[in-house]
């Protein structure tokens, strides 16, 4: 089997195992430990200039190759487009969207870089696997080099209808860049649908044809187990005693602004506000690890949640009960898992997600016999396959409300019914088939 090799962002850590790899890590675990791979990117340090020539080191049959940003480099592409341009464009917020030509020329010239810093590393035969929106135009760059080796994209953020994309400056060349692959990947079939339309209206038919939906899932049979192992742990019978027979609403999310977290806030205080007969009865913990707390924006969001906890402890709270427990530092996988499979509702509702695949681990965590419900965005990708879950619009506070009453109450019978709606897929389509579906397409692409 030839050579897999992984472009990403940010090349992970592999000392880091499953309580604490990153996404894609644990996504591409199966695919990876199949077949020899190189795994290329950046190291996540900065210098003075962004390096030349990659760091090679191997553990197994990975190869890592690392490279260092130039802290100009770093300002202009990470920071700059990808997160203060793409990011906001792609979750459609233009709103937030911050635009400078210097910044698009940095995040083109690391681009480039990592192209030239790959090409000498590449066999004719390698597949390569670029993933996410820094990664736009690295396949023309790695064309411009000569390359012809099959090269896919897997975006795993949304893509916005074409009229919103058309928005952010230069988006035609951004688009005519995507044009290099051999296959285009995204989460679901609306984002297949905004992307093959602004790609037909630049006259890049040929390329629409190489869009594709591939729905990402997780490794689930390994989460539940993580889930029931968690059980007898300290840190869960600790959390557990606290509860004091309490109902609990868990929510788990980055700190950023697509979550949805000030709208969930104030629909966990209607809740309490709406339907009395909950106070006293219901803990709601919201795991909310800082991301990317440089930025004037996150910044600003982390002020505004820590203004809805006190308001809503402020207002609710009783001398042995605080309605509502708010962290900004990362828990441990194996501890969330517990948590999880504690929670009698999973909150998750993003103003916009690509996927979200903390509704599908909500999912895998409960227990058989006594399953929580999961209440959930009907703008996250994950929508299209959990049928089971209770669809809410996040921008509607009393719907949250509405909803997180309606799953306290609900009973098990019921219960039991919507989670097995919604764990056939997720242990059905899981990390294994996503790997498996969007490879099996990319090395088949040119053979016809």
């Amino acid at each position: 089997m030839n050579r897999l090799v992984i472009v990403a962002n940010r090349v992970p850590n592999p000392r880091e195992r499953g309580a604490t790899a990153g996404g894609l890590a644990v996504a591409l675990r199966d695919a990876l430990a199949r077949r020899e791979a190189l795994w290329f990117g950046w190291s996540g340090q900065t210098a003075e200039t962004t390096e030349i020539e990659p760091r090679e080191f191997r553990v197994g049959r990975i190869t890592y190759a690392t490279l260092d940003l130039g802290r100009e480099d770093y300002r202009r592409y990470y920071q700059g487009f990808s997160n203060a341009s793409l990011w906001p464009t792609l979750h459609y917020r233009l709103g937030l969207v911050q635009f400078s030509r210097d910044d698009l020329a940095g995040y083109r010239r690391v681009n480039a870089a990592f192209a030239e810093a790959l090409a000498p590393l590449l066999r004719p035969d390698d597949t390569i696997w670029a993933h996410d929106f820094h990664l736009f135009p690295f396949g023309a760059e790695l064309r411009r080099l000569g390359c012809r080796q099959r090269i896919g994209f897997f975006l795993h953020v949304p893509f916005p209808p074409a009229a919103l994309f058309w928005a952010l400056p230069q988006a035609e060349a951004l688009l005519a860049d995507l044009a290099a692959y051999d296959v285009i990947g995204v989460q679901s079939e609306d984002d297949a649908i905004n992307l093959r339309g602004a790609l037909a209206a630049i006259g890049k038919e040929e390329a629409v044809s190489r869009v594709a939906a591939f729905p990402i899932g997780i490794e689930a049979e390994s989460f539940t187990a993580l889930a029931e192992k968690a059980m007898v742990k300290r840190e869960t019978e600790r959390f557990q005693q606290s509860l004091v027979g309490r109902s609990l609403i868990i929510g788990v999310d980055r700190l950023d602004y697509t979550k949805g977290l000030p709208q969930r806030f104030c629909g966990f205080g209607q809740l309490l506000a709406r339907f009395p007969e909950h106070r006293s009865k219901v803990t709601y913990l919201q795991v909310a690890p800082v991301s990317r707390g440089d930025v004037a924006q996150y910044r600003a969001l982390r002020r505004e949640l820590d203004e809805w906890a006190g308001r809503i402890n402020g207002q609710y709270a009783e001398p042995d009960w605080m309605p509502l427990r708010y962290m900004t530092r990362a828990v441990a996988r194996p501890v969330l898992a517990g948590f999880m499979r504690l929670a009698r509702i999973g909150l998750v509702t993003p103003l916009r997600d690509g996927m979200n695949l903390v509704a599908k681990e909500y999912v895998a965590a409960q227990d058989p016999e006594d399953p929580g419900v999961l209440v959930l965005s009907r703008f996250a990708g994950a929508v299209a396959q959990l049928p089971g879950a209770l669809l809410v619009n996040p921008l509607d506070p009393d719907e949250i409300a509405e909803a997180l009453d309606q799953a306290l109450t609900m009973p098990r019978e019921d219960r039991r019914a919507r989670w097995e709606e919604c764990v056939v897929s997720v242990r059905r389509d899981g990390a294994q088939a996503w790997c498996h579906d969007f490879l099996s397409r990319l090395e088949g692409a040119n053979d016809a």
